[in-house]
């Protein structure tokens, strides 16, 4: 009779679907699950804060679209070079501590970019900025696998929900505040409530009775596998998998955030408050699917979440981008969004359940690199075909991640 070894058999059990009463654990939303979701929460809202005051801060120091985006990759390469490091730090030193510590380099950050007043020290900022962004995301992504471990229920999606709720919250206080504070101001006031978030949070979250140690081995987590502090070679191919399809989901992401709205304007004309709303509706429709994550996952698997997710996306971004219809589009883009909610957050709790720390920072480094390849590829595309074609690479890239989620989830059987 075949048998599974030990790292086949967690990643089984991690796609089973389960009965809620075989996962119910007492004092789910415990002080450290509020405190983390809190800290999630406020990484979304600083990162969004200084998002929509770029052109403020690009009329600043005279930049040109072209050294504007310079520039902005400084973000993307500040977060890329740290994540490898900041996983090593989280297994010498906790993954609690080194997201206070994350947080609070990230929170000091902020307010920089309004007072630089050149491109090239605007490039230097961020690319501090983007070191603090990449170590909050992979060491708050490792202190909620350890806590998923714990809890014994598959959550992860609920702390990316507090994300995305963060950063709707952080675009409509950034946006009322736009006409009546400078951005230096405003980014200050965000980088002060960054500061004091993380110093509530990360009392409770350090104050812990577990301490953010090694989480317990027994009893599989549905939708997770069990940490492993030595991964062997199959065990770092499905990390890289893993990693594949977070970068397939951030494409999409990066792509409609800087494309959406211009698809809506040139290809469907619509106006341009229907415009706004299309990412929007996009952004919304994510942050509920990720609000119902955790109920989607004990019931149908993680596996079957993230592939189903996938082909939502896929069917969704292909009407959006082919039917030239405004409620068409608006309808396809809410599925992309539903579609994509939860493939990026189970991905990087799986990868972090595999590999541990170095799981998350290896998966967490080629999901950003989707969100950062996303928006030229769609531009170089729509040179070359037209914007509404160039869209349905999104959809390949749904169809994907759902290809590959199905894969990494039907571990190979040994004798």
């Amino acid at each position: 009779m075949p048998l599974l070894n030990k790292t086949e058999a967690r990643s089984t059990a991690a796609d089973t679907p389960t009965d809620p009463a075989a996962v119910r654990a007492p004092r789910t939303w415990s002080a450290a699950r509020l405190a983390l979701t809190a800290f999630f929460a406020i990484d979304g809202f600083l990162f969004a804060a200084w998002v929509v005051r770029i052109p403020d801060v690009r009329a600043q120091v005279h930049a040109s679209h072209s050294a504007l985006g310079l520039a902005l990759l400084c973000i993307s390469a500040g977060a890329v070079a740290t994540m490898a490091l900041v996983g090593r730090l989280c297994l010498r030193y906790g993954s609690r501590r080194v997201t206070v510590g994350s947080l609070a380099l990230l929170s000091l950050a902020v307010p920089l970019p309004a007072h630089t007043h050149s491109v090239a020290a605007l490039g230097a900022v961020l690319l501090l900025f983007g070191a603090g962004y990449g170590a909050a995301n992979v060491s708050m992504n490792s202190a909620a696998v350890d806590l998923v471990a714990r809890l014994r229920r598959p959550v992860m999606p609920s702390f990316h929900a507090g994300y995305s709720l963060g950063g709707l919250l952080g675009a409509a206080v950034g946006g009322l505040l736009a006409g009546t504070l400078s951005a230096a101001w405003a980014l200050a006031l965000g980088g002060l409530l960054g500061l004091l978030v993380t110093a509530a949070a990360g009392a409770v979250l350090l104050r812990d009775p577990d301490g953010g140690g090694p989480a317990p081995t027994a009893s599989p987590v549905p939708g997770t596998a069990q940490p492993a502090t030595s991964a062997p070679r199959h065990a770092r191919l499905l990390v890289v998998l893993l990693g594949l399809t977070a970068l397939c989901t951030a494409y999409g992401e990066g792509a409609l955030a800087d494309w959406a709205t211009l698809h809506l304007t040139d290809d469907v004309h619509a106006g341009a408050g229907l415009a706004a709303a299309g990412y929007a509706s996009f952004a919304f429709a994510m942050t509920a699917g990720r609000v119902s994550g955790t109920w989607l996952s004990i019931r149908l698997g993680a596996t079957r979440v993230m592939l189903f997710g996938g082909l939502t996306a896929a069917t969704g971004m292909l009407i959006a981008a082919l039917v030239p219809s405004v409620p068409a589009a608006l309808g396809g883009f809410v599925l992309v969004g539903v579609g994509l909610a939860n493939i990026f957050p189970l991905a990087i709790g799986r990868a972090g359940a595999t590999g541990g720390p170095q799981g998350v920072a290896t998966a967490s480094a080629l999901g950003y690199a989707g969100m950062l390849i996303g928006p030229p590829v769609i531009g170089f595309l729509a040179d070359a075909v037209g914007l509404p074609l160039a869209l349905t690479s999104v959809a390949a890239a749904a169809a994907l991640a759902g290809l590959l989620a199905l894969t990494v989830g039907r571990p190979a059987r040994t004798a």
